[in-house]
């Protein structure tokens, strides 16, 4: 396992939302949700990843249950490769990242319309984690590399 803390980011047509993880791998936890906006998303972005110190960002790709690209995939993947000219990106499959995230919030008592800037960061968490767990149990980094 690669030593080193990560962003995890769920790109949304909205908010975007972020997670960190600690320098070891371990714990993936909710930053912020980033309002989604042209002139500063991408700048706030990264001032989180030097504020941070990451070693990359790990952005979702919301694929649909088949695996194909959805117009959600392609605006992750634009919205990654802005990142990647700045920061390495790693994409990963985030599918059911969302619906995880409504659904441990609604089992905690909170509903999804008052809660949409936090079940962001909540599927950035999951998006997170799931990478290192993978990374973890593998031994390989998660998802593709953006050039």
């Amino acid at each position: 396992m690669r030593t080193g803390r990560r962003l995890g980011i769920d790109v949304g047509r909205a908010r975007i939302g972020v997670a960190v993880c600690d320098r070891y791998g371990l714990l993936a936890t909710p930053v912020e949700t980033v309002a989604r906006d042209k002139r500063s998303d991408l700048r706030r972005i990264l001032a989180l990843a030097d504020e941070y110190d990451v070693l990359e960002i790990v952005v979702g790709l919301p694929l649909s249950m088949s695996g194909d690209d959805t117009p959600s995939t392609e605006d992750a993947r634009a919205f990654a490769a802005r990142i990647a000219a700045h920061r390495p990106v790693r994409l990963v499959d985030e599918r059911l990242s969302t619906v995880t995230a409504q659904r441990g919030l609604h089992q905690a008592g909170r509903n999804t319309k008052n809660s949409r800037a936090v079940i962001d960061q909540a599927a950035a968490v999951i998006i997170l984690q799931h990478a290192l767990d993978h990374e973890r149990t593998s031994g390989a980094p998660p998802g593709a590399t953006l050039p």
